[in-house]
């Protein structure tokens, strides 16, 4: 298992498109790295809704056939990665109910920090909950909601819910999405030909043709129909606090997230962290394939040649046969292996983009030395990692974080490096420019803008799978 954060959720969806569930797939294929355990679509047609959901991957969860069974020129799709609940199909989404309202289906990326106060309360009052994942205690506000229009009775359910979240919702001839006044997890609007997109990444709108408009803002609510877009304003403003993980990280280098490209901010954080921590060395080779734009940002200001010193294998399964014998590094060398010729007799500055529990920079680091590098110099393109994510993020708790419970030499020594150096905070947000102050640099920091339950382990119990 890689030492890295899991991903989050990746949602998607469409409104006014004949081939709504074709376009909701390949919207989901796009996002596929955000989510591997599960995916869904639900579709609607104006009269009927109906949904699909599978586990594994979306090439997995759906073929033609699937597919011939949801039509509609609305849908919305889903891919999961838990961080709140468990994972199994029960708690795949897109989550369809039928209520007082009518029908409505949600798919949800971000973490909802007071869910369990609020699902304590609803089991309190008679409901029953058919999964454990925090996003269901939205559809039960909705349900039990005295509002008579589908608009004002999500307003008030969403309005009770603090936390991460980037909503897409789907009734019978309306696609809805919501983005918490924060502006944690980011949500796009696209367009293609008279049909709108809303999803994750811009990503999702380039491998279907279609075209970037703006933002959901945070705070937004945005309802669209055959009577065309409206955006409402209902929630009361708040500090804006992105996830700056989302580019160091999470979304793919060829997105746009909030209003910037991914791959030059990543890149950007290479150029500084050279000028901040610069090594004599003869290559620059990044940990493939999150380490490649920082790496390529690290060679171009240091002037240090960049090589694939290490190839990763794309197609590994779910499960592998495991030797019987041991094999020297094999949790690390079934996804990654050295390239002798590039590594051998040379000091080498190894590029990653984190560094969350050390164990498997180690491996690298040794398995990088046995192919014959005279130096192993580190450096990580963004802060050390000092606190947990409650935000939709999976991370490991605070005692599991090297960099919370050890001084930087300490790391250096454990991960077997001749140097190792991190990103600085302020060369983080001077990467995301002008505005960084506006992004949540928690896991950072330890700084939360949103309260959360002190009794971290509870919490992290309740919300975030620790990492395996």
């Amino acid at each position: 298992m890689f030492d890295k954060f899991r991903d989050e959720c990746g949602v998607f969806g469409i409104f006014g498109h004949p081939e709504a569930a074709n376009l909701t797939y390949l919207g989901l294929y796009a996002l596929q790295h955000r989510g591997q355990e599960s995916a869904g679509i639900a579709t609607a047609d104006g009269e009927k809704m109906r949904l699909s959901r599978a586990m594994g991957h979306v090439a997995d969860a759906f073929d033609e056939q699937a597919l011939e069974t949801l039509p509609g020129h609305i849908a919305i799709g889903h891919t999961r990665y838990s961080t709140a609940g468990e994972s199994r199909l029960q708690n795949a989404q897109p989550i369809l109910i039928d209520c007082a309202h009518g029908q409505i289906a949600i798919a949800h990326n971000g973490n909802l920090v007071n869910a369990r106060e609020l699902r304590d309360r609803l089991v309190r009052d008679g409901s029953i909950f058919q999964t454990s994942s925090d996003t269901e205690v939205v559809l039960h506000l909705y349900a039990r909601s005295r509002e008579h229009s589908v608009e004002d009775a999500l307003v008030e359910s969403i309005g009770q819910v603090s936390g991460a979240f980037s909503f897409v919702l789907l009734t019978k001839d309306r696609l809805i999405a919501a983005r918490d006044p924060h502006g944690f997890r980011p949500l796009a609007l696209g367009r293609l030909d008279d049909a709108y997109i809303v999803c994750s990444e811009t990503c999702a709108l380039d491998l279907i043709g279609a075209t970037y408009v703006r933002d959901v803002e945070p705070g937004e609510l945005l309802v669209i129909s055959d009577g065309g877009l409206r955006s409402l304003k209902p929630f009361p403003p708040a500090q804006l606090s992105h996830c700056v993980f989302e580019h160091v990280y999470f979304a793919r280098p060829d997105s746009y997230v909030f209003g910037k490209s991914v791959n030059e901010v990543r890149t950007e954080l290479g150029r500084i962290l050279a000028s901040e921590s610069p090594v004599d060395a003869d290559v620059v080779s990044p940990i493939p394939d999150s380490g490649v734009c920082a790496a390529t940002g690290f060679a171009e200001a240091s002037g240090i040649p960049m090589q694939m010193g290490l190839i990763r294998n794309h197609y590994i399964g779910r499960t592998f046969i495991q030797p019987q014998q041991a094999i020297r590094h094999f949790s690390v060398r079934i996804k990654l292996n050295p390239v002798r010729s590039v590594l051998e007799g040379k000091r080498v500055v190894l590029v990653d983009d984190s560094l969350v529990r050390g164990t498997t920079s180690r491996k690298i680091v040794k398995m990088v030395r046995a192919a014959g590098a005279k130096e192993v110099h580190v450096r990580i393109s963004c802060p050390p990692t000092i606190s947990p994510c409650f935000y939709g993020v999976d991370t490991p708790s605070r005692s599991e974080l090297i960099a919370a419970t050890q001084q930087l030499d300490e790391i250096r020594e454990f991960i077997e490096a001749d140097s190792l150096a991190y990103l600085s905070l302020d060369g983080l947000l001077r990467a995301v420019k002008p505005d960084g102050r506006s992004y949540c640099t928690s896991c950072y920091t330890g700084v939360y803008p949103v309260a959360f339950p002190r009794d971290e382990q509870a919490y992290l119990q309740l919300a975030l799978k620790a990492v395996e």
